[in-house]
């Protein structure tokens, strides 16, 4: 590992910070009914010290692992340096999760106690908690859980702060990532303080970030982004950070954060397009860009409306973003630079330039990121100081994650043009091979899939078939359509153009025999996608692959599911 400047590590920042200005506003807390709650960074350290007095007096071995099931709130963060400073590992549950996977983990970490944040599902995690498990409640956190648990408030009251400023070495463990689990069970990558370092450090060399800058924290803090861009991102500058309050205000805490960096996954990035879109036709919107004076009224009209008139860096990640998104958003002065990683680089591979056209590409490799495609398979390799130190209780698999010579094996596809850029296009194990014998590689025609208005997500399979067939689950706008009969016509109508028009763009062996529409929502409950909005293709072939014959030969362009 590269050496990594001692200041630069977790501890010894909030430590700066403390000291540098004590004074200043540096988390903005949504308390409900439109009231907020500010802490300043003296406020910060004096919880923080407070509770990891408490965690320390619990009399575990150094190392112990404590959880954080939670929604994105200032406690999150205080939680996650409380543990660190109190010689502990954390360990953070996505807060969406069911009660299987919350006992798997939980069990799995040996955790030695949890705190219990705020959560929209608690009824349904609860079980998932082993019984006579120590837990803390936030605030925010569910009325059954600030009921029966002891309160961080109360805590803290009655705690004298830790004092000192004990530091973790940057080899040490600092936390467990649990892996989304699109291919099956939860990984926990192990990262340790100095992975974190050099990771925001290279990302602030691609993405500079400073004092003055403004984030809305929304995405899991249990996903590696939101860690490293936010958590690290604002011990590292000192940022102001504000959270999302609920679905519902989104809108209102977005316009109150007036972000300067914004990142967001492909998916809201379309729902802000769909929602554009409702208030003024793409036609429309099209001609007046093009106007010369009107062009540039609308587009600060459209960015006011969005919250992100004072963005000046807008990025996305966690699955590709289709070019035509991109080249919209463009459109409208609000040019998304799109990043590459994964939990076990700590997201730090590969990233867009600013001010550079590097669209249809993920960018060149952040500096310190050596990159490489196998030969044989195309798979994406890469090294750098951010790499896992491997999978908990898991060695054959932490062997097995990387090369002979120490490269990750990422199990994407790709390619590195001329530029350096590194332009994805599939993963390893997701292709397959139709019935002539031809291999197809989904990814890049369920990015094509995905651009239609009413799609919200899509899978494109078809394994031993004569053609690939393509699976779209419908979002609510457009389900609430097909409930007349003129609606549902007239969808399928403008899906067999799309149809025909992707089609068009494909090799034969690629080309879809027909589209299934499916009107149920796939969801972290019926265990369809991740907490980050990945579909989980072996559920969908579970549950869909007893129909994929019938509907090729059905002779329909469009095909609804259980119809």
């Amino acid at each position: 590992m590269s050496s990594v400047a001692p200041d630069t590590l977790a501890l010894q920042r909030l430590y700066h910070w403390e000291q540098a200005a004590p004074s200043r506003v540096t988390l903005t807390q949504p308390m409900g009914q439109g009231v907020v709650q500010d802490f300043t960074w003296g406020q910060v350290a004096d919880q923080v010290r407070r509770m990891a007095a408490h965690l320390q007096s619990q009399g575990w071995e150094p190392g112990s692992r404590v959880a954080i099931l939670s929604k994105n709130c200032a406690w999150w963060l205080m939680s996650d340096l409380a543990i660190w400073m109190a010689g502990y590992v954390s360990v953070p549950l996505y807060p969406t999760l069911a009660h299987d996977t919350v006992n798997q983990i939980l069990t799995h970490s040996e955790a030695k106690a949890c705190f219990i944040g705020k959560l929209d599902g608690w009824e349904g995690m609860k079980p998932g908690v082993p019984e006579g498990m120590p837990c803390i409640s936030y605030a925010l956190s569910p009325d059954d859980a600030r009921r029966n648990y002891d309160g961080w408030d109360a805590i803290c009251a009655r705690t004298p702060p830790l004092q000192g400023a004990p530091v973790r070495d940057a080899q040490e463990l600092a936390t467990l990532i649990y892996t989304s689990g699109t291919t099956g069970k939860p990984k926990g990558v192990m990262h340790s303080f100095g992975n974190f370092a050099w990771a925001i450090g290279a990302g602030i060399k691609r993405i500079p970030m400073g004092q003055e800058d403004r984030m809305l924290s929304y995405l899991p803090l249990a996903h590696v982004v939101e860690r490293v861009l936010v958590e690290h991102g604002w011990l590292r500058t000192g940022m102001q950070l504000f959270f999302a309050d609920s679905l519902d205000t989104f809108a209102l805490d977005l316009q109150r954060a007036q972000p300067t960096i914004f990142f967001s996954v492909p998916r809201l990035w379309v729902k802000f397009q769909q929602g554009i879109h409702h208030k003024m036709p793409p036609a429309k919107l099209n001609r007046l860009l093009s106007l010369p004076l009107i062009g540039g009224l609308v587009r600060n009209k459209v960015q006011k409306a969005l919250g992100l008139n004072h963005c000046r860096i807008a990025a996305g990640g966690a699955a590709p973003m289709p070019l035509s998104l991109l080249q919209w958003y463009s459109k409208l002065g609000i040019d998304i630079n799109e990043g590459y990683g994964m939990t076990e680089n700590l997201a730090v591979s590969h990233i867009t330039e600013p001010g550079k056209n590097q669209q249809g590409s993920v960018g060149p490799a952040y500096d310190g990121v050596d990159h490489r495609t196998d030969p044989d398979t195309g798979e994406i390799q890469m090294r750098s100081s951010a790499l896992m130190l491997g999978y908990y209780k898991e060695p054959e698999q932490s062997r097995d994650a990387f090369t002979a010579d120490g490269w990750l094996r990422t199990g994407d596809k790709g390619r590195i043009d001329a530029q350096g850029c590194l332009h994805i296009t599939g993963r390893v194990k997701d292709l397959f091979k139709t019935g002539k014998g031809k291999y197809v590689a989904p990814a890049p025609i369920e990015d094509k899939l995905g651009t239609h208005e009413s799609v919200e997500a899509c899978v494109v399979t078809g394994a031993n078939l004569g053609q690939p067939l393509g699976i779209v689950m419908l979002n609510a706008d457009a389900v609430a359509k097909a409930s007349s009969t003129e609606g549902k016509a007239a969808l399928e109508t403008s899906l067999t153009a799309h149809l025909k028009s992707i089609n068009a763009t494909l090799d034969p062996h690629e080309q879809l025999q027909c589209i299934v529409l499916v009107t149920t929502p796939w969801t972290v409950d019926n265990d369809l996608i991740t907490p980050t909005f990945k579909v989980k293709r072996n559920r969908i072939e579970d549950i869909y692959s007893a129909n994929y014959e019938r509907w090729e030969t059905s002779g329909k362009k469009v095909v609804w599911f259980g119809q």
